[in-house]
């Protein structure tokens, strides 16, 4: 296992482990509540030391490792989060790996680093807290966030979600599905038609929205939302083999 380093920034402690290796370095950014040390980042994790590829994998404050309070948190505050870890680890070319919120991270990073050769998306989840969240909110809920500042909604992968007014206020500032999205490199979409986190509808906006000469969408039949059975594993694998990773 990758030894664990922390970076110190204002807001939390933030946990990361880097593979030094050939190539671009490879960013896995994980999802909503998830972290480092899930199974598509740990396989990629090896997969990348076997081939001697640089790779790196990261908690965002208020999720695993990292310092801060999950409720605190919102997507401006975990992207910056992400960018700060790998500008601190490389000044070099990246292949942006983003799954389910991560790939909305990913989305944001692509504006913001200097060098990105590709991009590979796992049921991302652009624009969900507008989109999922508030879109699917009734009446009350919208009311309890207004005026609770929370709502707590079940999970089928753990602990109730906490959405926060904070969360919703500041995805509206980050959404990126309302304009087309400029990426001049190669993309490759991944996502399961059993997903009912992230549905396929939202793959084929992200599609239709990222402008690149080299943009590929493939849906697996019967994969839910984890997306990390062994065939599932092996599909990332080699697209970010194909991209360069």
């Amino acid at each position: 296992m990758t030894e664990i380093r922390y970076l110190e920034t204002a807001r939390a402690r933030l946990a990361y482990a880097h593979t030094q290796g050939e190539g671009p370095l490879v960013v896995f950014l994980s999802g909503y509540k998830s972290d480092m040390d899930g199974t598509k980042a740990v396989h990629l994790e090896a997969r990348a030391k076997a081939r001697g590829r640089a790779f790196l994998r990261l908690d965002y404050s208020g999720h695993g490792r990292s310092g801060g309070v999950f409720e605190e948190g919102c997507i401006g505050d975990w992207a910056a989060d992400a960018e700060a870890v790998i500008r601190a680890v490389t000044d070099g070319p990246v292949l942006l790996v983003g799954s389910s919120m991560g790939g909305w991270i990913a989305c944001l990073l692509t504006r913001r680093l200097p060098e990105v050769t590709g991009f590979v998306g796992i049921a991302a989840a652009p624009d969900f807290t507008e989109d999922g969240f508030w879109a699917g909110f009734d009446e009350a809920q919208r009311r309890q966030v207004k005026e609770a500042g929370v709502v707590y909604l079940p999970s089928a992968y753990g602990e109730d979600y906490a959405v926060t007014r904070r969360l919703i206020e500041d995805g509206r500032e980050h959404l990126v599905l309302r304009a087309p999205l400029p990426m001049p490199w190669p993309v490759r979409l991944m996502q399961g038609t059993a997903d009912e986190a992230v549905t396929r509808d939202t793959a084929l906006r992200l599609l239709d929205h990222i402008d690149s000469p080299d943009i590929r969408l493939t849906l697996v039949k019967g994969v839910d939302h984890r997306f990390s059975g062994p065939a599932d594993l092996a599909l990332i694998e080699a697209a970010i083999v194909e991209l360069g990773g």
